[in-house]
């Protein structure tokens, strides 16, 4: 899986293709990355990015709905997509000999489409069903409130499933007009993985792709990190509670120690939240960190889960791990968040469809692919004083908090940011 299998061809069109000769597997994975998502859309038409992404499966001028999951899965293929906030993808995952087809079919709902009126309607229900699970899943929507908080009145804070009475309305027209607005060569990257031969998928691309657009697409509005709090009265069994601050984005050189920060503070079961909060306390059943980049800002964040009257013990408990870790770190923790981070990649490296869309996500960020020892390069040189940096930066930040449950003594933003900056 080294880097000199991996070839990167640009149409005439605009339209890049890369892929990487795995010879080892038996099997490819073919997907089409467009750099749009949810923050693309304008705040009338909050969801469409992701009803498209639906509807693509809902039968082209050659392909009826049913055809479409027909054909992948008489081959023991795989297709599926999903929309997030920056890009939308479509893949296939297939045994080698049925690329051909692959390429076919994500070509063929990408620049075929007919989106049948009665197609749209009964995908509407579905998506409205999904809202609805959603919305009773209180550890899934936290993530709607906290992304909102912290980015609110901009596309950025919306949720990507949009909102409920929007998608109920949501025109098949708006539909075909965004996939017109935004799918491009000049935003769409063909990626490809596995046991297979470049010429022959640029050929295909080639091929099945020469329908797409040529046209430049508009850029999305900048993001602007606001923070706050959020709280959402319910009557559970738990509080669900989310803490956040501005985080460096995918291009920022922090990238990399913001990573390991997020490991040790909350990335595993040796990590300081979890020791401290469920091992040593027994508040919670789950604490995390995680770091959330974007391509020009970003979100780290704490999730815990505990029941109403906990609550009052876990937030200062949290807090102070986050006040402690700013005075100090042992080597030993170091290296073992710098190890469960280069492991999580490498062991990634061995999925066709996690190295598909890798290339396909960095040649969009980035201009390039990173060769995989540039990226080891990056985490085994990041230092205790980086890490350190990075954490008073981040802590430094306005706070955004964000509560699904009973919960009427969560702290304000600014008495957290006091308690972190004190001296």
């Amino acid at each position: 899986m080294s880097e000199h299998h991996i070839r990167h061809t640009t149409l005439e069109n605009g339209l890049n293709i890369v892929t990487e000769r795995m010879e080892q597997v038996e099997t490819v994975s073919f997907g089409a990355y467009i750099a749009s998502g949810t923050r693309n859309e304008d705040a009338a038409h909050n969801g469409a990015a992701h009803f498209l992404e639906h509807m693509a499966f809902k039968g082209t001028h050659r392909r009826s709905a049913a055809r479409i999951a027909e054909e992948i899965e008489n081959v023991g293929g795989y297709i599926n997509a999903y929309t997030a906030r920056e890009n939308t993808a479509y893949y296939v995952k297939l045994l080698k000999n049925d690329l051909p087809l692959g390429i076919d079919l994500i070509g063929d709902i990408l620049t075929h489409s007919t989106f049948l009126p009665e197609e749209v309607e009964r995908e509407r229900g579905v998506i409205l069903q999904e809202i609805g699970q959603a919305n009773d899943t209180p550890d899934d929507i936290i993530f709607d409130f906290f992304q909102e908080c912290a980015f609110p009145d901009q596309p950025m804070g919306r949720p990507i499933l949009g909102r409920e009475d929007i998608v109920a309305s949501m025109e098949r027209e708006t539909l075909m007009g965004y996939m017109q607005q935004h799918y491009s060569t000049k935003n769409i990257v063909i990626a490809a993985a596995g046991n297979l031969h470049h010429d022959d998928v640029v050929e295909r691309v080639e091929r099945h792709f020469s329908d797409l657009s040529t046209h430049t697409p508009p850029t999305a509005s900048p993001a602007h990190y606001k923070g706050g709090i959020h709280q959402t009265p319910r009557k559970l069994d738990q509080v669900h509670l989310l803490l956040g601050f501005p985080a460096p984005s995918y291009r920022d050189p922090r990238y990399y120690s913001a990573m390991i920060l997020s490991t040790l503070l909350g990335g595993g079961m040796s990590s300081r939240l979890f020791q401290e909060i469920r091992e040593r306390r027994g508040l919670v059943y789950s604490v995390y960190s995680f770091a959330s980049p974007f391509a020009d800002s970003g979100l780290f964040g704490l999730y815990a889960g505990t029941s109403p009257h906990q609550i009052d013990e876990l937030v200062p408990a949290m807090l102070n791990e986050l006040r402690t870790l700013q005075k100090g770190l042992s080597k030993a923790e170091i290296e073992r968040a710098r190890t469960q981070l280069k492991a999580s990649l490498l062991m990634s490296l061995e999925s066709t469809g996690s190295r598909c869309s890798q290339i396909a996500r960095q040649l969009q960020v980035h201009g390039r692919i990173i060769p995989t020892d540039e990226i080891v390069r990056r985490i085994d040189n990041v230092t205790e004083d980086d890490i350190l940096s990075v954490a008073r930066s981040l802590f430094e930040g306005a706070p955004t908090v964000t509560s699904v449950g009973s919960a009427n003594t969560i702290p304000q933003p600014h008495d957290i940011h006091s308690f972190l900056t004190a001296p």
